[in-house]
């Protein structure tokens, strides 16, 4: 199937168009207005990290914006464990189910273009009035979506490492953990990488003088033993920050966005043992529009590097100074990264390129659709996995990686509202809504992990998402 021609291209748009990236936008959009609070089916938590405890870093970079409201850790797996339960048992579901719908059967049907779900009347709330919210439907998962309910970052990176990682056996765990501040969301990005095959160490939270209890609590579970992937260590940390007792620690330096990311980059390149097939910039100074390079970085073991404005810095120029025959791609609009700074990057690179979006949920869509050679997702068509976060949590956006890297292997799309799915993304899972004519089990399927509780994305907003990915009937044939 070409990936030139939506496959939903002749199916009638609903709602507002979505927006076309821009290759060099005017401006970014303003951020959407703060959500409407909503009442949450995650357990609720019981006690906090010590807020007083000094940072663990300087940070040169503005900082992300703030969630509505700071939940306290909680003290006990259960709510982790049951969104792992829900996770596998999607998983073994999609398995099964999606063994009849390779790609590369000549008997399949394929995908076929897909009817637009209705919009008339409040169907997007039934699922929530007609379900038990002891079962954790639809709040946990839905057929075509599975939550990782956390309230904050460290939940949800536990959620996900579990999820990813379900360690009932010891094959089945990770060699070691990346641990990052919890006040270090460049950083944390910039570590995504450290997901990708050979060293597949999830992201982790902690603070330079404790473990949260999702993080320890993940930990005892996840039970890292190193290897020679990992050089026999078991955690590494991006900057001083407390780990796991009994295992071998190794420290990321940290400094600013630039720094702590060139010195993973460093570090990346001896794990891996080869120079990276890519580099992907990010703007420092807009960690919405940074957000989806961790998912990428996760998958394709590109690294993240950092940039702002007209500014270059040095430790970037370092890294790309040292491998100057590696393509680099900048995401985000020129008012995040200027053509001047894409002109010095040009002076020592051998290709530059931008993937951008006039704002953040437009920008990840972008970079979801862009395609150059063998970077880029190429998301034009059914048949993949999604993970969807709010654009106001950047360290959701590595908290998440993993499943960028795992399952359904999917490109990290965002909402701009706890309530209301934004209508470009709206537009653009139609585009890719899977359907076929005569045998759904030759099908190919979509799905959409949705990160964090209803303050950050609402049941309402996850039931249209799940009906946007249902896999619907074309024509008439039996």
């Amino acid at each position: 199937m070409s990936a030139d021609r939506p496959i939903n291209a002749d199916v009638p748009a609903a709602g507002e168009p979505a927006a076309t990236p821009e290759p060099e936008p005017k401006a970014a959009a303003e951020r959407a207005a703060a959500p409407t609070t909503l009442p949450t089916a995650a357990a609720k938590p019981e006690a906090m990290v010590d807020k007083d405890a000094p940072a663990a870093k300087p940070k040169s970079t503005p900082p992300a914006k703030k969630r509505r409201r700071r939940q306290p850790v909680p003290g006990a797996l259960k709510g982790i464990a049951g969104l792992v339960a829900v996770a596998i048992v999607f998983i073994v579901a999609a398995v099964i189910g999606g063994s009849g719908g390779s790609k590369s059967d000549s008997s399949s049907a394929g995908p076929t273009a897909a009817p637009a779900p209705s919009t008339e009347g409040p169907a997007a709330e039934a699922p929530a009035t007609q379900t038990s919210e002891g079962l954790g439907y639809p709040a946990f998962a839905t057929g075509n979506t599975t939550r990782v309910g956390g309230s904050d970052p460290a939940t949800n990176a536990a959620g996900v490492a579990l999820a990813v990682f379900p360690s009932t056996t010891p094959a089945q765990r990770p060699a070691a953990v990346t641990l990052v501040a919890e006040d270090d969301w460049a950083g944390a990005i910039a570590a995504s990488v450290l997901m990708s095959a050979p060293v597949r160490a999830p992201v982790l939270i902690a603070n330079p003088d404790g473990l949260p209890d999702p993080t320890s609590e993940a930990l005892d579970a996840l039970d890292p033993q190193g290897d020679k992937s990992t050089g026999g260590v078991t955690a590494f940390t991006i900057g001083e920050l407390a780990a796991p007792d009994g295992g071998k620690t190794r420290v990321v330096k940290a400094g600013d966005a630039a720094t702590t990311a060139a010195a993973i980059a460093e570090l990346r390149d001896g794990l891996f043992g080869s120079a990276p097939a890519h580099f992907l910039i990010a703007p420092s100074g807009q960690p919405e529009l940074a957000m989806p390079a961790a998912a990428w970085a996760a998958r394709s073991g590109d690294p993240v590097l950092y940039a702002e404005g007209d500014l270059l810095p040095e430790p970037t120029i370092a890294v790309l100074e040292r491998h100057k025959k590696v393509p680099v791609y900048v995401l985000g609009p020129s008012s995040a990264i200027s053509s001047k700074a894409l002109g010095a990057i040009e002076k020592i690179s051998v290709s530059v390129h931008r993937v951008s979006g006039k704002d953040a949920v437009a920008n990840a869509i972008a970079f979801a659709r862009y395609a150059n050679g063998s970077f880029g997702w190429n998301v034009n068509d059914p048949g993949h996995g999604f993970v969807l976060a709010r654009d106001d949590s950047p360290l959701d956006a590595a908290a998440a990686a993993p499943l960028s890297a795992s399952g359904t292997w999917g490109p990290l799309l965002l909402s701009d509202s706890a309530t209301t799915l934004p209508a470009a993304l709206r537009e653009y899972f139609l585009d890719v809504k899977p359907g076929y004519t005569t045998n759904p089990t030759r099908a190919f399927y979509n799905h959409v992990w949705v990160i964090g509780d209803q303050e950050a994305i609402d049941v309402n907003q996850q039931a249209e998402v799940d009906e946007l990915t249902e896999l619907t009937k074309i024509g008439g044939g039996g």
